[in-house]
């Protein structure tokens, strides 16, 4: 037997490194790095260092953008087209799989169900066995409706010979006809659309933006015809009143101009009900929740489906029934289907449910809105289609898969990512949770400092030598918050009586105020439906919850706060000119570039070109605008100002504006010194877009805060100044309730209520209440043991 020599490594084998050298998106400055492949590398540093400028701006979305080019032109046509990224070199790159915290699409006709497999699946499960048969898939579906046509179209046969023939088409679909598929009805508050006593000429109107002299609102009920617009609303006749508030639409024409008058009520449904509601500007979704209620639907109890879909049936269950079932218990009724006929489908369904229940998500159900998830739900939703692939030595992406997860919830999470890991996978984590950091196979941590910074590689390596690197990241890694000696005593207390929102079983439950109260659990436990479905709104509450900031890249910090809003007007005063020239998105716009800054070019397939304007120069107003100064800045230099630099410049002076000072304040106080007036939203990562908002809502006048999971993209190092802030708030007389899972601010609590024991079914009762010490003395519950293995590893 011959002995083999023994061979050179293969040159294949020698790509085991992903290399980005000169990387600078956004705030990135020239980074070089090498991360090994087929191994768990974890990006670390403060928020706005520069970790998703890296992972997702640059080595996934150059990824992305190699694998769109393989497409044909034709196909890359209907695909998101991705510039290069401002990178040097980008060597070694794998198929890049995103999972991020972008929310779900917060569509009413978008469940659980709908955004994964499920739904479709068990549509096809229910067409084929469920008694009485209905129709295909799409008849148990809530989004098609049942529609009947006929007609005659005419066929050329040349020659002059031509043929009418008659077709009639059908389709039957599972949509309740009453609500259209939503599952809940809109009823409108007429007394707060007009002031009937009045007449529309008098401004009767009480709609935002409805002006009496905008003809294309009021003007077109005042000039229609259809009613007397001088004449109190109250003493409109039958007819008169229906015309105003139901009437099709009817060509009218008022000055001159063709115009489609329309009934109030369906102008409203059309102008604001289709919306969705969070995108709204703020005095706009007030107006909605004020003069808007929304009610389960009679006819369908809220199922969504019609009465033939509901009344069709497969072992005792419609599937109404199967989608309000949890996860976890539909998985064991379909487990006990045994039909060899619908095999293939039952397999794939029973996978499908199945990952649901493996990460933690069980407690769901499928007939549950997506828009109602949290950034951490949503994130673990879109994982379950990755958890069952045969794919191998791919890059998977995840943007703080712990967010949202109980302490207890973490392992789990991290035995994913492992698993992952050793299918051969290359994963890249962006995270600030201990827990995650400390299984690494290798860190990167980014900083110094966030914002101009930030941007550059601080340590590579290893976790033991992060530990021992005298980077903000190392000199945090092993902070542990101690539980309170002495707590804070509550002056008064919110009496919650019989709470029975979603999994919530008649509960009670006092929440002391005064103090900083936390409120824990794990996921799913009933932690949020306890407090935002309970606490009553004339508790004068403020409430800054997960919802993500919505603005276009023409929104930034100075108009998101209402910042600009003194600032323009002190400038105007100082010049003698109007407010609107100093703002970009007004009259001061660069004629050029619209008060964009710069220009974009479309073209088509390929990424489009953005430049900057060369008449502004990137400043974004009109010259003439710039030559007017205030405190011997124009306005251009002031929103290129960093928050910590306006705090300064508003202080004192010629140039003091008290009620911008007290704005610059509050941003700083939530660790937003380093952000400039001026940067657009887009650019921000959602730890910066929640404290923008946390920010905000300081300055409402309102007794209690609720936050919930303030610490969402908080760096180690920010978390103490958060805990820091929230004491200032109680400080001040203000009672703050924290929806919370992180244990540094479950210790720091005055009083805790946990809920549980476990989720969905397994929670919704108040397990403890008491102080954190007593919590960990106790140590009966999931989130006693965690707090308490958190305050004795100090």
């Amino acid at each position: 037997m011959r002995t083999m020599a023994k061979s050179e490594p293969h040159a294949a084998d020698s790509h085991d490194l992903i290399r980005v050298h000169g990387a600078r998106e956004n705030n990135l400055k020239d980074v070089s790095i090498e991360i090994p492949k087929r191994r768990l590398t974890v990006f670390t540093g403060v928020s706005g260092s520069g970790k998703s400028s890296l992972v997702f701006d640059t080595i996934a979305a150059e990824s992305q953008r190699l694998i769109n080019e393989t497409y044909s032109s034709f196909v890359q046509g209907f695909m998101p087209t991705l510039a290069r990224p401002e990178v040097d070199v980008l060597d070694g790159l794998t198929t890049a799989i995103i999972v991020d915290q972008q929310r779900m699409g917060s569509d009413p006709r978008s469940t659980v169900g709908t955004a994964t497999d499920a739904n479709a699946m068990l549509r096809i499960l229910f067409s084929r066995l469920a008694k009485p048969h209905v129709g295909p898939p799409g008849a148990y579906s809530f989004n098609t409706a049942s529609i009947q046509a006929s007609g005659g179209f005419r066929v050329d046969k040349g020659a002059a010979r031509t043929r009418t023939e008659k077709v009639t088409f059908s389709r039957t679909g599972g949509m309740c006809t009453h609500c259209e598929g939503r599952g809940s009805v809109s009823d409108i508050d007429l007394s707060q659309l007009y002031d009937d006593s009045k007449s529309i000429a008098e401004g009767a109107f009480t709609i935002p933006g409805w002006k009496s002299d905008n003809v294309w609102t009021v003007g077109i009920y005042a000039e229609s015809g259809f009613l007397d617009p001088n004449k109190p609303i109250a003493k409109f006749t039958k007819k008169e009143m229906q015309d105003f508030l139901y009437r099709e639409p009817t060509k009218v024409k008022v000055n001159g101009v063709n115009l489609t008058y329309e009934g109030l009520i369906p102008k409203i449904q059309k102008s604001f009900l289709s919306k969705d509601k969070e995108s709204m500007q703020p005095h706009i979704r007030a107006f909605v929740e004020r003069a808007v209620t929304f009610t389960t639907c009679p006819e369908c109890d809220g199922t969504r489906l019609s009465e033939a879909v509901r009344a069709s049936k497969y072992k005792r269950k419609s599937i109404a029934d199967a989608c309000r079932m949890e996860i976890r218990d539909l998985a064991e009724w379909v487990r006990g289907i045994k039909e060899p006929s619908v095999a293939p489908l039952l397999t794939a369904l029973q996978q499908n449910l199945d990952s649901f229940v493996e990460i933690g998500l069980g407690y769901l159900s499928l007939d549950r809105p997506s828009g109602t998830l949290s950034g951490g739900e949503a994130q673990r939703v879109k994982m379950i289609r990755h958890l069952g692939s045969s794919l191998t030595d791919v890059t998977y992406v995840f943007d703080e898969p712990t967010t949202g997860l109980h302490p207890h919830d973490i392992r789990r999470m991290n035995d994913l990512l492992l698993r992952l890991r050793d299918k051969g996978n290359t994963v890249l984590v962006v995270e600030h949770k201990p827990q995650t950091i400390a299984i690494a196979d290798h860190v990167v941590d980014l900083g110094p400092g966030a914002g101009t910074e930030g941007g550059t590689v601080c340590f590579e390596g290893t976790v033991d030598g992060l530990r021992g690197s005298d980077t903000v990241t190392g000199r945090h890694l092993d902070d542990r918050a101690a539980v309170k000696d002495t707590v804070r005593k509550a002056d008064d207390a919110l009496e919650i009586r019989g709470a029975t929102e979603h999994n919530l079983r008649k509960v009670n439950v006092d929440v002391p105020l005064g103090v900083l109260c936390v409120v824990t659990g794990v996921a799913g436990s009933g932690k949020s439906s306890l407090i935002h479905g309970s606490v009553p709104a004339s508790a004068n509450v403020v409430s800054v919850d997960q919802t993500p900031i919505r603005g276009s890249r023409r929104s930034n910090p100075a108009t998101y706060t209402g910042l600009l809003e003194p600032i323009r007007k002190a400038f105007a005063k100082a010049n003698g000119v109007k407010p609107a020239l100093f703002s970009a998105n007004s009259e001061g716009a660069c004629p050029t570039c619209n008060g964009a800054g710069v220009i974009y070019t479309d073209l088509a397939m390929m990424a489009g070109v953005s430049t900057p304007c060369e008449e502004c120069e990137g400043k974004r107003f009109q010259a003439s605008v710039l030559e007017y100064r205030f405190g011997g800045r124009d306005i251009s230099e002031v929103l290129a100002m960093s928050v910590a630099q306006a705090e300064e410049f508003f202080a004192s002076g010629e140039a003091r504006i008290p009620a911008a000072h007290k704005i610059l304040e509050r941003l700083a106080d939530v660790g937003l010194g380093y952000l400039t007036l001026g940067q657009p939203l887009t650019t921000l990562s959602g730890g910066e877009r929640q404290r923008l908002k946390l920010a905000t809502h300081m300055g409402d006048k309102g007794g209690v805060y609720v936050l919930d999971e303030p610490t969402t993209g908080l760096h180690l190092a920010d978390v103490e100044q958060l805990l820091a802030l929230l004491d200032r708030l109680v400080d001040s007389g203000k009672s703050v309730i924290v929806i919370e899972h992180h244990p540094a601010v479950m210790a720091h609590a005055d009083w805790i209520i946990d809920l549980g024991p476990g989720a969905g079914h397994d929670g919704g009762k108040v397990v403890f209440e008491g102080t954190p010490a007593e919590l960990v003395a106790d140590g009966s519950t999931l989130t006693g043991e965690a707090l308490g293995e958190y305050v004795g590893s100090r």
